[in-house]
This record gives C-alpha cells, sequence and structure tokens, in this order.
C-alpha cells in the first residue's frame, strides 16, 4: 500500500457541518430571482385554492427550480438544498420532497397554463432588464423531443414514431440564446397542436418586448400548409424542411446541372445548393395552386471505401419566403441545429432527464419548473457576463463554474459572509455576475 493511501486512509469523515454551503453559486441565480419578483409572481398567477398541496406555490415552484439549476432530476434531489447553510443562500424557504411531489399532483390542466403564464412574465421582465431583442431581428427554432419513461403507470405516456415510450413536448427556442421562449407537453403519441403552439408563441414575443422582424425554422415534422398561412397572417418569415415526396423529387430533378452551387459542408465529401420552385395544387385538383422558394442541398461523400456505400447524391430540401442568395439561406437554415444544444441541457443532468410523475398534469408542471431553471441560467449568463455574448450558453460548464461553488456561510461581527474557495479559477467570473446582478433593480 502507498503512503498516499494510507494518508488518505487516516482521514475520517463525518456530517456534522452547519455553515457549509453546498451550492454556494446558487445565490448569483437567487438574486435574480429576487429582482425578477418570482416567488410573489408564482403566488399570484398559480391559484392552487382548495387542493391538497396548494399552499404557497412560489416556494415549491422555486425550489423545484433551484433543485433543477444544482442538478437535479428528480423531485426527492431538492433535499440537496437543504444540507448545511445551502437555504440560507436562497431567498425562500426549501420544501421537502413529499411537500413538492404533493404540490405537483395538485395541478390540472389550467393549473399548468397559469405557470406557463409565469414563464410568459419572467421573459417579459428578464427581457426589460436588457437580456430580450428590443427591435432586432430574433430567429426561432422550433422542434419536439422525446421523454423517455419506463412502466404502465405514466399518464399520457405512449410510443410514437420512434417506437419509444414516454412524452413528446414541443419546444419553440430564441436562436441566439438558447431560451425557451415556448414549452407545451404532448402524449407521446402526439403530433398535433403546433398552428395554436405558434399563434400562442408570437403573441408571447410581442407582449415581451419584441418587435423586430421574427423569422421561424423548423424541420419536417412540423411541415404544414396550414403552419405557413398562420405565419403568413401573423407577419412571421419561415423556413422549413419539407419530406422528399414525389413533387419534391420532380422539382429537385428538373433543377440544370450549372445551377448547382459548392458549398463547404461534409468532411470527406463534396456539398452543393440549388434553388427551385416547388409547385403543389391547381391544374385537375381542387386546391388552389401554391408555389414556394424550394432550396436543395446535395451531398456526396468522396472517400473510396464510403462511396462504395452511398455512391449517390443525398439530397435535403426545405421551404422558405427568405430573399436572401442560396447559400446564405442554406447556411442559416443549418443553424437550426442549435436547437438541440437547449434540448441536451434541458435533458442531461437536468430536469427533463426523469418524468417524475405518474399524473400527466404532475410532468406538465415539471417540465415549467425545467424551463424556467433552463432560462434563469442563460438571464443569468447574459445579464452577469458569464461569458462572450456570441456564445452560447452551456448549462454544465455555468454549474461547474459558477453555481457548483462550495462554501463556508460565516458570521463575522454581525455581518454574514460566504467564504469561498482560494485559488478558485473562475472567481472575477463569479464577482462579476454577482455584482452586475446586484445592480439591477427590483420589479416594482
Amino acid at each position: 500500500m502507498s503512503s498516499v493511501s494510507r494518508g488518505l486512509d487516516r482521514i475520517s469523515v463525518t456530517f456534522d457541518e452547519p455553515t457549509l454551503v453546498a451550492d454556494a453559486g446558487l445565490i448569483v441565480v437567487a438574486t435574480l430571482m429576487v429582482r425578477l419578483g418570482l416567488e410573489h409572481l408564482v403566488n399570484q398567477t398559480v391559484r392552487l385554492v382548495g387542493r391538497v398541496g396548494g399552499a404557497r406555490p412560489g416556494r415549491k415552484v422555486l425550489t423545484l427550480v433551484t433543485a433543477i439549476l444544482a442538478g437535479g432530476t428528480h423531485i426527492d434531489h431538492a433535499d440537496r438544498l437543504r444540507a448545511g447553510a445551502t437555504g440560507r443562500v436562497l431567498p425562500f424557504r426549501v420544501m421537502a420532497p413529499s411537500t413538492l411531489g404533493t404540490f405537483l399532483r395538485a395541478f390540472t390542466f389550467g393549473h399548468v397554463r397559469q405557470l406557463d403564464a409565469v414563464i410568459a412574465e419572467a421573459i417579459h421582465r428578464a427581457w426589460r432588464f436588457g437580456a430580450g431583442p428590443d427591435e432586432k431581428p430574433m430567429t426561432i427554432d422550433l422542434d419536439s423531443t422525446i421523454c423517455e419513461v419506463h412502466g404502465k403507470q405514466k399518464q399520457g405516456a405512449a410510443y410514437g414514431y420512434t417506437k419509444v415510450l414516454g412524452y413528446h413536448p414541443i419546444l419553440a427556442t430564441r436562436a441566439s440564446t438558447g431560451e425557451v421562449l415556448h414549452a407545451r407537453l404532448r402524449k407521446g403519441s402526439s403530433q398535433r397542436g403546433t398552428k395554436r403552439f405558434c399563434q400562442e408563441l408570437v403573441a408571447r414575443i410581442r407582449r415581451c418586448g419584441a418587435s423586430g422582424p421574427l423569422t421561424l425554422r423548423a424541420d419536417a415534422g412540423f411541415f404544414s400548409w396550414d403552419l405557413i398561412k398562420t405565419l403568413n397572417r401573423l407577419g412571421v418569415a419561415w423556413s422549413i424542411t419539407v419530406h422528399l415526396n414525389k413533387g419534391v423529387h420532380q422539382a429537385i430533378c428538373a433543377i440544370e446541372e450549372g445551377d448547382w452551387v459548392d458549398i463547404t459542408y461534409p468532411d470527406g465529401g463534396v456539398a452543393q445548393v440549388a434553388e427551385t420552385a416547388y409547385i403543389t395544387g391547381g391544374g385537375t385538383t381542387k386546391r388552389a395552386p401554391r408555389r414556394v422558394r424550394l432550396i436543395v442541398r446535395r451531398s456526396r461523400l468522396t472517400a473510396p471505401a464510403q462511396q462504395a456505400l452511398w455512391p449517390n447524391w443525398r439530397h435535403h430540401a426545405f421551404i422558405t419566403n427568405l430573399e436572401d442568395r442560396v447559400v446564405d439561406v442554406d447556411r442559416f437554415h443549418r443553424e437550426h441545429a442549435t436547437i438541440e444544444l437547449a434540448i441536451r441541457d434541458l435533458k442531461e443532468g437536468a430536469g427533463l432527464e426523469h418524468c417524475p410523475s405518474g399524473h400527466f398534469s404532475a410532468n406538465a408542471a415539471w417540465l415549467d419548473c425545467a424551463v424556467l431553471a433552463h432560462n434563469l441560467l442563460r438571464w443569468t449568463a447574459h445579464l452577469g457576463e458569464i461569458h462572450p455574448e456570441a456564445q452560447l450558453t452551456v448549462a454544465r460548464t455555468v454549474r461547474t463554474r459558477v453555481l457548483g461553488l462550495p462554501g463556508r456561510l460565516v458570521n463575522r461581527s454581525g455581518q454574514l459572509v460566504l467564504r469561498l474557495p482560494e485559488r478558485w479559477p473562475w472567481e472575477s467570473t463569479f464577482t462579476k455576475a454577482l455584482r452586475r446582478i446586484r445592480s439591477l433593480p427590483l420589479i416594482a
């Protein structure tokens, strides 16, 4: 046995220090919660009057949100906030997991919509502090994901097109920041509700103060003429992937070989883009004719071993009403993939990694808590200047550098002092973020 090992064996371990703070960096996000007035906002908006567990919803929602911020994926992970002096750096009383489970089961569809309204108002308030787009153009990414569950006791869970048992939430994110603008939990097999969702989304964004041009990007799962008609009526530009059906194939085959433009796209391959028109309806059909701009990207691998498996061009097509150059529109549409980063942050080591309840409405409320935690992290990063504005926020990085900071809360001559580790690599990042967020005014 080495001397190092013998030295470690001599260290005894006890759990008896009441002044330690497990995640001292939560004080930064907690300060933003106070500036946004979140506890009072939840108490005013979520009215669970007469329902078991419905009293004081503000502290319960914020307990769930903060547990998710700290990396909690289950309700009982809220006990982490009750360790040592962690609760003393939070602006609310931390609730027990059993109380939180009862609270979530008290939700109905209407109460979930009330919690959804809390998220909308929180976005409005954060954007008033300077986190919003104001009159600048804003791009919205629309997508859905599968929240896998196990067992037969999950209400509303079903097998969808992925053949995975779970729920199928729809999400809309702000491309430049990754914050979730709107979210709705759906049954596992559901593909419906997109049109209504987008109507609510655009109305919410406008109420929150985004007055500039809007553009929506989506994949082929959201393509429908009803959605396009709705977006046109709302004055929203769009770029939507389409399935390679017979009509699209015919349009692609009609493209002249000289119309293809080389682009830099795959490693070890070549790629080109071209544009044409996609025309449907008219003729012998009873449908009115439609003509939209169709952008097609084709790619092919050039390595000999791979070319033997995929010798032909592979095509990807989308329709749009954007009028920029075909190469620029294609590059813009490909950036839709950034929504996967936001979905990953929601699911990996965070709220949507697990749907904790057998009740559908309880899981819908849990989704809203996960979204609020997700957005608070991004608003903290933006308002606290934790990283450059052009860089997308990654939750794991913020947790490592700021939130997961261990500390000790001590009383020094009547003044509470949060003592943090010496030589912390991101000390300046932490102090700057806390100083900037403390400088924000309280919401009246």
